[in-house]
């Protein structure tokens, strides 16, 4: 009843009893998943799963391993050990994932229940995931999330499996980021007067502290954050922290307070560009993974038209005109990433193949993005946009209006052959609490999760595996309907 399921898993006689003297064995390098074991189980166990030489749990790192690529990993669980194996941390912090599900749910909880018994199953399982790129993006511009809710998200990720968290930092409607050469980005556009005529003032932002924090975090499950910061529309936050950035310079436009596509954008000159690498940068030194998302959607070209800049830069560069402003904008910043040893992300495709792609109109664009030579994430937003409803239920809490996307939709999203993966997106105009947030997350990320783990995806047993698991997300206090007084809590604690 694992979720995601393991891509192979046979039942053996006897099981593995916990207790207080059970103790752990980590060989070099496998410390920080028998740490990670102890700090999830400890909270409802109580046990303190010590690291010992001779302890019955052993966890092994070897890059010897063949076939478990990445993040596989391979556990084996009698009456008298549990043996974890795998060639990467990553394929470790999974299978801590998969002995968590093992142990009944009540295991999961933030509760002490010092009276159960604990005990594992004899199973045999060697797991790898179909797809390397099984993420979520989480937006945090237009309702900004506390670190404390993101890292409870990462933890609700790593129980699953999935592997990147792409984080939204930027937008008309907030900075969440710092860049150290351009303070006003927080002191100014991180806030907003209010929220379509709430009257309420919005806004808050990450320190750097926080962030490389977050990093770290993640990594210790099995995930890695993949940033963006949108350009050169979705720029109003920005602009509003330095006029001088747009396409008319002496204008003071505040950050933005409505939903939808703002028309103004960055303008095209150097002292712009050079502002982007400035960001660039930050977000560089901040986060260590491959990528880096540049954003590029939603980008009227209007002031472009207009702008004596915007006009000079078409006749300077010899383009056609100033909608092909947009491409060019973005080969010449993801020219910056790619010169910091990054891969470039955008939403559509720029002309540059380096760069990876996320179509999210249509699923058809991905074969268009396929054939100029892009990797490809799919993100099309009938079967991945989980602020969209996921029922016609009256209690179901507001979302965005046009579409229903349910959990057979997210298992069931297309993915052609050749893409690396695929993401589902949990846009926040709608979503200002941490409760709505993992109402709307869940259980469609479990969908997600299997669909792109399993070998074989198989909705029929997909559902019949949930039954058991909606027990887990019980105990972990997640909200399946919109009717539970929830406040979500940590999922992790410290380990002494």
């Amino acid at each position: 009843m694992i979720v995601p399921r393991p891509t192979r898993l046979i039942r053996r006689h006897g099981r593995f009893t916990l207790d207080h003297d059970t103790a752990i064995r980590a060989t070099p390098g496998a410390h920080g998943a028998a740490r990670l074991l102890r700090t999830l189980l400890r909270p409802a166990t109580g046990l303190p799963l010590p690291l010992h030489e001779g302890g019955r749990i052993v966890f092994a790192l070897d890059d010897r391993l063949v076939g478990l690529g990445d993040e596989g990993y391979a556990l084996t669980v009698n009456e008298h050990a549990v043996v974890l194996r795998a060639a990467t941390r990553h394929g470790l912090a999974h299978g801590v994932q998969t002995l968590r599900q093992l142990v009944t749910p009540t295991a999961l909880g933030t509760r002490p229940t010092p009276d159960a018994h604990w005990a594992l199953p004899g199973v045999d399982i060697r797991d790898t995931p179909r797809l390397p790129w099984r993420g979520v993006l989480l937006d945090v511009a237009r309702h900004f999330h506390p670190v404390t809710v993101l890292r409870r998200f990462i933890d609700l990720m790593a129980l699953h499996k999935l592997n990147v968290l792409h984080l939204h930092l930027t937008d008309d409607q907030g900075w969440r980021m710092p860049v150290p050469r351009h303070p006003r980005l927080t002191t100014i556009g991180a806030w907003r007067t209010e929220t379509t005529g709430d009257g309420t003032p919005h806004g808050g932002s990450y320190t750097t502290t926080e962030l490389t924090a977050l990093v770290t975090y993640a990594d210790e499950r099995g995930i890695r954050i993949v940033p963006e910061v949108d350009m050169p529309g979705h720029a109003r936050a920005a602009l509003a922290a330095y006029p001088h950035l747009g396409n008319f310079p002496r204008r003071h436009l505040p950050v933005w307070t409505r939903w939808g596509i703002s028309h103004q954008t960055l303008g095209v000159d150097d002292t712009t560009l050079d502002f982007c690498r400035d960001v660039v940068d930050a977000v560089a030194d901040v986060f260590p993974g491959p990528h880096l998302h540049l954003g590029g959607d939603e980008c009227p070209t209007t002031e472009w038209e207009s702008s004596p800049s915007a006009l000079r830069r078409v006749r300077r560069e010899n383009l056609a005109g100033p909608h092909e402003l947009h491409g060019w904008f973005l080969r010449t910043i993801a020219d910056h990433v790619t010169q910091r040893g990054r891969v470039p992300v955008t939403w559509e495709p720029t002309g540059d193949p380096r760069t990876v792609v996320m179509p999210w109109r249509d699923a058809t664009d991905a074969r268009t993005a396929l054939d100029l030579g892009h990797d490809v994430v799919m993100a099309p937003h009938r079967s991945t946009y989980l602020d969209y409803p996921q029922s016609h239920d009256p209690d179901e809490p507001p979302g965005q209006p046009g579409l229903v996307v349910t959990a057979h939709d997210v298992y069931h999203l297309p993915l052609p052959d050749g893409v690396l993966g695929a993401q589902c997106a949990l846009w926040t105009e709608y979503v200002p609490t941490a409760h709505h947030l993992e109402r709307l997350a869940y259980p469609r990320l479990a969908a997600l999760a299997d669909t792109l783990w399993t070998r074989h995806p198989d909705w029929t047993d997909f559902t019949r595996r949930m039954h058991a698991h909606t027990g887990r997300l019980s105990a972990l206090s997640v909200p399946l309907n919109g009717k539970e007084n929830h406040t979500p809590t940590p999922l992790s604690h410290p380990a002494d």
